[in-house]
């Protein structure tokens, strides 16, 4: 099942009590079909228990509808559909439309309530609704042919600051968002909670793995850093060692020089404890560096 059916099959388990809510998910079907006009209203969707819900719904509004299996080659779609001329009347008098408008728009008097947007917003989802795997991207998208519809979903949306966007793709009205806080907050709204809890776990292993990676990308440079370092000065004392030049070095130096020929797999600090008595890291660093400095000034003399 993909995480869009998951969400999908939350709403759908959420129960509408109140009347006006009712009315607004009969609407948002009307709304976000096929097609709502003076013939009467079409759904087709993949998901049977989509239509069956849109079947109900108007059943609970007082308007008959129906619902047929057509087949074809992708797989079967179901259509929910009212178009017996009484029951058309009745619902376009339900929603205050004539049926003949020259564009849709989203009748302000049928969201009565908190209840009723959230109704209407989560059966629009139910019927173009789409929302990407939050292990893939984080995407919700509602997607309808109408323009004037799609406009003011998103300014909907935006009232109850969700943050929505709006595009054109392939001819389709493209309502979506990108921010995983905003699509937490919407899916919750619309009635599924455990979907929004998903992509809440899903970001906070994301963040975990990025932060653990960024750590292990830090450990790994500060690796490659050390191993140049530690290259570096054993190539400082093969220099002095080549030229004879090692035992003019002080004493102190002279035992860094050969316990880190000794043990060039050390660590700074492995090598520090061998030491009798240990010295501290900035303490060999520091011997390092003079060594260092005696095989640059050698090679200055050679030059010259």
């Amino acid at each position: 099942m993909s995480f869009s059916q998951e969400v999908k099959g939350e709403i759908l388990r959420k129960k509408i009590t109140r009347t006006c809510c009712t009315a607004a998910a009969a609407y948002a079907v009307a709304c976000f079909g096929k097609y709502f006009d003076e013939r009467g209203v079409v759904l087709q969707t993949e998901n049977e228990a989509t239509a069956a819900f849109a079947l109900k719904t108007y059943h609970h509004c007082g308007i008959r509808g129906s619902v047929q299996r057509k087949e074809r080659p992708a797989g079967p779609i179901f259509e929910f559909s009212v178009k017996e001329p009484a029951q058309v009347q009745a619902m376009l008098a339900l929603f205050g439309h004539t049926g003949r408008e020259p564009s849709l728009h989203i009748h302000p008097d049928i969201l009565k309530c908190q209840g009723c947007v959230a109704t209407f917003i989560g059966t629009a989802f139910l019927c173009c609704g789409t929302s990407t795997d939050p292990e893939k991207e984080y995407t919700i998208e509602f997607l309808s042919t109408r323009y004037h519809l799609s406009r003011e979903l998103e300014a909907l949306l935006a009232e109850h600051h969700f943050r929505p966007h709006r595009t054109v793709r392939k001819g389709a009205n493209i309502v979506y968002m990108k921010s995983s806080d905003h699509i937490e907050e919407l899916l919750t709204f619309m009635g599924a909670g455990g979907a929004a809890m998903k992509i809440m776990e899903q970001r906070m292993y994301n963040e975990m793995r990025n932060k653990t990676n960024r750590l292990s990308n830090c450990e790994t440079a500060n690796m490659g850093k050390s191993v140049q370092a530690a290259v570096q000065v054993q190539l400082a004392i093969r220099a002095l060692q080549e030229a004879g030049a090692l035992a003019a070095l002080p004493e102190a130096l002279r035992e860094t020089a050969e316990k880190r020929m000794r043990y060039p797999e050390m660590t700074l600090a492995q090598l520090a404890e061998t030491f009798s008595p240990p010295v501290s890291k900035a303490g060999l660093s520091h011997r390092f560096k003079r060594i260092q400095q005696a095989a640059q000034r050698l090679a200055a003399c050679e030059e010259k």
